[in-house]
């Protein structure tokens, strides 16, 4: 079997080709480079690189070409920064979205798994989010993976191709980005607390978020690629189950590291989501799909690899 990964050099992507290739796929990378890492895929057997932007109609069909499966994780992921380009955010996620099937589809790919959000129900009291209930994004981050959802449907019905729609909430685990404006809460403090510095923390500290490791998601990504019944058109909320207030994370964040962090407080983030919990009922039941990292041992991974990636980091723990 051959994938095509966009965004394969970044975060996420990066661990699903690692898994790819030691499950014995060949794997094409698609990635502009803007946020992902050359080094992370150039060094794995079986594994081409093309760099290349997701809306260009020649980089999409050279990586496709010989494809059976297209995994598409490329995006402009932060709710912050849809928020101050919209324009940019839409365009990427969603003109990009529609250029990958596209391309897809001249291809004869079989499967084409998006990679979408739990942001897409919004901010609606009704906990855990359950994939029937409306949509009700609160952001243009949010907006662009409903948008492409919705093309993924139009392309399954319209021409046959068949797509898996996966709803990620929040993940997290080594390689995410620490340095980036638009970086995730877990790398920010961790890296915060590690290096002694301080760091702010939005809101009260009431939010809740279902945290996921990253293996754990890759596991459901690639489950979602071979499992016969994933294609039946249906999306799949892809979360641990468990809504973690941000204060406890924290605290958890702090035992790992050996030492307390320095906050300061700030005004809650424009679009961001109060709460959030999955009910994963359909990806354990058509997927056989279970996380099985515990949120202590993935934050310790998630410093371990903080440290060892910049050796000034936590020297004093």
């Amino acid at each position: 079997m051959r994938a095509c990964v966009t965004g394969g050099a970044g975060f996420i992507g990066s661990h699903l080709v690692e898994r790819l290739v030691a499950d014995g796929w060949d794997v094409c990378v698609l990635d502009d480079l803007s946020s992902g890492h050359r080094e992370r895929v150039e060094g794995l057997g079986g594994v081409d690189l093309h760099v290349g932007d997701v809306r260009d109609a020649a980089a999409t069909g050279a990586a496709v070409a010989g494809c059976d499966v297209v995994f598409h994780l490329a995006a402009l992921a932060s709710v912050q920064r849809s928020v101050e380009f919209p324009h940019e955010v839409i365009d990427v996620n969603l003109g990009g979205t529609l250029q990958m099937l596209e391309a897809s589809r001249a291809a004869g790919i079989k499967r084409f798994i998006l990679a979408s959000s739990s942001s897409i129900y919004g901010d609606t009291p009704t906990l855990p989010k359950v994939e029937s209930m409306p949509l009700t994004p609160r952001s243009p981050y949010a907006a662009s993976k409903a948008g492409a959802e919705a093309l993924v449907s139009a392309f399954e019905r319209t021409w046959g191709l068949e797509g898996v729609i996966l709803r990620f909430f929040n993940v997290y685990g080594p390689r995410q980005s620490h340095t980036s404006r638009y970086a995730g809460a877990i790398p920010i403090f961790t890296s915060a607390c590690l290096e002694g510095r301080p760091c702010v923390l939005d809101g009260d500290g009431g939010q809740t978020r279902d945290l996921t490791y990253v293996t754990d998601l890759v596991d459901a990504v690639v489950r979602a690629a071979t499992v016969a019944e994933a294609a039946d058109g249906e999306p799949f909320n892809i979360g641990a189950g468990q809504r973690r207030r941000l204060r406890d994370v924290l605290g958890i964040i702090e035992r790992v590291c050996g030492q307390k962090l320095n906050l300061t407080s700030g005004p809650s983030r424009i679009g961001d989501v109060r709460d959030s919990e999955a009910d994963a009922t359909r990806a354990r039941e058509i997927l056989g799909w279970a996380p099985v990292i515990e949120l202590e041992e993935g934050l310790r991974r998630t410093a371990a690899a903080l440290r060892s990636r910049d050796p000034q980091v936590g020297s004093s723990g």
